[in-house]
């Protein structure tokens, strides 16, 4: 009785049932009574109030979720290495695994998303509920004739071709391509059934499932896992393991329950109703299940199944352990890495540009990225050296007052002595003269009483500071002569935020080296509603000689209004694309005549910074692999590519983010 009402209550209704386990897992003991109650609200708003249910799931997915501060994600749950766990296999006669979420993995963070690939495929709208609801029709109707709600993908197809007119066999044919196209298998599990397999040891797989036997067995073969010795599924013997009867049919067939062990994630029909029969299970937890309570919900529905699927299922599967760097790296900047790089490639073709310059050290990682993504057209790209300090120099003789405010006034008061502030300048031939005239040693710290007085005696030298800088001009003309020669159009691509770099190139382009192309700046996002300055470049963005990618006033603009520099988050977007070499200060001409770049010392956790981009890369890999096959449903829209890092903003006092800033102190430049 208990089963059938849960059968009933629960798996009618997928929307339902997964609401339902959502909540069941954050209870037990007397607990189960209120998921019971909440159980029987679901089914009352679904089928007196549908759009009511809607509403009311989306409203409660909160995206102020505790993100994991002590550990990596992937440390949270620990599993014996596949050698280990495979060798405790060996000692049951039989070994049974189930197959979705344990074997094999789809890169969506819900089974049934697979179906807007399908509906996309089939240019038929809303597929996904209507492919679900067939579903749930087909199971009444064979329930009423069989007894048995389990169902194979004949019987949902031929409802489908009745009530929506899609072809039977081109629907069946087109759901199993789409599912040999994205099933990829679970890493750890296909480790611990090499191991098996070389030892001689067959398992068998047991699944609750609408596709048969040989289309689970083509799957399995797809996904590289040598050929179970038998096949038990749902559809075939019209049994299940979630109301157990698949399990007594499977012991009456022979199969001896002390000799026998299961592996499955699903807690009820994998591990309880087995353990009821006296068999032996382990409990593989799903990914999903693990991964979700720390991942970002607000986010367009394929995009983020996609992103939450592939994240959970590599830092969860339990292959490897990642450090917190890597993971940061993975979580919150592939997904940006990889939207930013199909935004710029997008414009690109839209505009006939020639050449896209990406700027040190934020282009580092968009460089590398872009190899990945498309390597046939890495020599449209140039990985360029160019920084804050070298253009506030070099154009100091168009943005005076922004030379002033960023070398003297943005360091006032911040313990930075003369000697300090006249070296970054490169004007350390002056220092001797400005303290004789204002009074001052080289050790006096800058502060809001003196740096009038300094300002004051740099205004009167103004030209012999720009013919101190003018080596440096000419030097970086001779270096960037080369690279944009017989460009008519090029873009220059920084993380962001008020757009300097492009605009201080776009003069130098111009006015100063006579440069016959375009110059349109790319930058990830915009001064926001938090900073100072918020209208700095406004005239061109709006002009469109600055493009931003997440926000801007006009664009995502509740990401422009919470988006704060002064609560570092600009440092957490910048220790993403954060390089491991040291930052960019100057061009000079040696004594041959060659163009040098001089660059400050790198900082001095490198490793950090190389494991941060190593998870970006990796996901940056990963997107890529999973979406091979759908190209036109890879754009990631800015205000997806923000989602992830808005959770972490959210948690400004996690013990994470400190981390993260120590990185930052060290990479960024004074």
């Amino acid at each position: 009785m208990k089963n059938e009402l849960y059968e009933l209550l629960v798996n009618q209704v997928p929307e339902i049932r997964t609401e339902y386990q959502e909540k069941r897992r954050q209870v037990s003991g007397i607990g189960r009574i209120g998921c019971w109650v909440y159980l029987l609200r679901l089914n009352c708003s679904w089928y007196l109030l549908p759009e009511g249910f809607r509403n009311e799931r989306n409203s409660c997915k909160s995206e102020i979720k505790k993100l994991c501060d002590q550990n990596s994600e992937s440390t949270l749950e620990i599993l014996p290495d596949p050698k280990t766990l495979a060798h405790k296999l060996m000692k049951f006669e039989t070994i049974s695994f189930d197959v979705f979420d344990t074997l094999i993995f789809r890169p969506f963070s819900k089974p049934s998303d697979l179906f807007y690939i399908l509906g996309y495929k089939m240019k038929y709208p809303d597929y996904k509920r209507i492919r679900e609801e067939m579903e749930e029709t087909a199971r009444k109707r064979k329930y009423k004739e069989t007894g048995s709600y389990e169902v194979n993908i004949d019987d949902i197809y031929t409802i489908i071709s009745k009530e929506c007119g899609i072809d039977k066999v081109e629907g069946i044919e087109n759901e199993i391509n789409t599912e040999k196209e994205f099933c990829f298998a679970n890493p750890y599990m296909l480790e611990v059934i090499r191991e098996l397999d070389k030892q001689e040891k067959k398992y068998m797989v047991v699944s609750d499932m609408y596709l048969d036997q040989n289309v689970i067995e083509l799957l399995l073969k797809k996904c590289g896992y040598p050929k179970p010795m038998a096949s038990f599924i749902s559809c075939d013997c019209l049994k299940s393991k979630s109301q157990g009867d698949m399990y007594d049919w499977l012991l009456k067939t022979g199969v001896k329950r002390q000799g026998w062990i299961h592996i499955g994630d699903n807690k009820i029909s994998d591990i309880e109703q087995a353990r009821k029969r006296g068999i032996n299970t382990f409990y593989y937890k799903n990914v999903n299940e693990l991964g979700n309570l720390f991942r970002c919900q607000d986010m367009s529905v394929i995009t983020g199944s996609l992103y939450r699927g592939i994240v959970n299922a590599h830092l969860y599967n339990g292959l490897c352990h990642y450090s917190r760097f890597y993971e940061y790296g993975y979580i919150y900047g592939g997904l940006f890495i990889v939207g930013y790089c199909q935004f710029i490639h997008q414009y690109v073709a839209n505009h006939n540009v020639d050449k896209i310059l990406f700027l040190a050290r934020d282009g580092d990682i968009l460089r590398k990225a872009w190899e990945i993504l498309y390597p046939d057209e890495m020599d449209q790209i140039a990985y360029v050296y160019w920084s804050r300090i070298a253009a506030t120099k070099m154009a100091s003789s168009r943005f005076k007052y922004d030379f002033f405010r960023r070398f003297l006034y943005h360091k006032v008061n911040q313990d930075y002595t003369l000697a300090d502030v006249l070296k970054t300048m490169d004007l350390t031939w002056m220092l001797e003269d400005i303290c004789k005239e204002n009074n001052m040693q080289a050790k006096t710290i800058l502060t809001d009483k003196n740096v009038d007085g300094i300002k004051a005696y740099l205004q009167k030298n103004w030209e012999y500071i720009l013919n101190s800088y003018k080596e440096q001009v000419d030097a970086g003309k001779e270096y960037f002569k080369p690279i944009v020669e017989n460009s008519r159009a090029v873009v220059v691509v920084d993380i962001g935020w008020a757009g300097s770099g492009a605009i201080t190139l776009t003069y130098l382009f111009k006015e100063i080296w006579n440069f016959d192309c375009d110059v349109t700046g790319i930058i990830a996002g915009t001064n926001t509603a938090n900073n100072a300055e918020p209208d700095s470049s406004e005239t061109f963005l709006k002009s469109g000689e600055l493009i931003s990618y997440m926000y801007s006033q006009e664009k995502n603009r509740d990401l422009w209004k919470f988006h704060n520099p002064n609560k570092k988050h600009n440092l957490l977007w910048e220790a993403l694309m954060s390089s491991y070499n040291g930052s960019f200060r100057g061009f000079y001409s040696d004594h041959t005549g060659k163009i040098k770049c001089r660059l400050n010392a790198p900082p001095k956790n490198k490793e950090s910074i190389r494991r941060i981009q190593r998870g970006i890369i990796d996901f940056v890999k990963a997107y890529k692999k999973m979406t091979h096959n759908i190209p036109e449903l890879r754009t990631v829209s800015g205000r997806d590519a923000y989602a992830p890092m808005q959770l972490l903003e959210q948690n400004e006092n996690t013990e994470f983010i400190k981390i993260i800033e120590e990185i930052l102190d060290e990479t960024n430049v004074v």
